[in-house]
């Protein structure tokens, strides 16, 4: 079975996350696939910049969410694991790659709602209960 590893990233401004729409119609969070020797910081800022044109988010620390899911393609089953990072946005500024349909900035509730997979509605909450905890939100 092949295996493949991402880094995602809920990505925040104020009390709002960035959520995009992927081309087969799914709203979900920035991720992608570890390149070379990247670390899991470098591939989330890489994928960032790539997919949103966002070049000077901050790494939060103490947060991570790890996710593992299987998927077919071309009749090949892959186990996927994506660990989560959280990020702080200085602007909402998006310009969108040619991965993405679509973009909203929602309130963390609203977005938890609206993503399409379970997982990543775990990983909003997960997030949404750390800022809270941490009294991170601006604004």
């Amino acid at each position: 079975m092949k295996e493949e590893y991402s880094i995602g990233g809920v990505l925040f401004h104020k009390k709002e996350c960035l959520l995009l729409k992927y081309g087969m119609g799914h709203w979900g969070l920035v991720k992608g696939n570890v390149e070379d020797e990247e670390t899991k910081e470098e591939t989330i800022l890489r994928e960032l910049r790539e997919e949103t044109g966002i070049a000077n988010a901050e790494i939060i620390e103490d947060f991570e969410a790890p996710v593992e899911y299987y998927y077919t393609l071309k009749g090949d089953k892959i186990h996927k694991r994506v660990d989560y990072l959280l990020l702080r946005s200085p602007t909402k500024e998006v310009t969108l790659s040619y991965e993405h349909d679509d973009y909203e900035w929602l309130p963390f509730e609203k977005a938890i709602q609206k993503v399409d997979y379970q997982d990543v509605k775990n990983v909003l909450k997960k997030a949404l209960s750390l800022l809270k905890e941490k009294n991170l939100f601006e604004g």
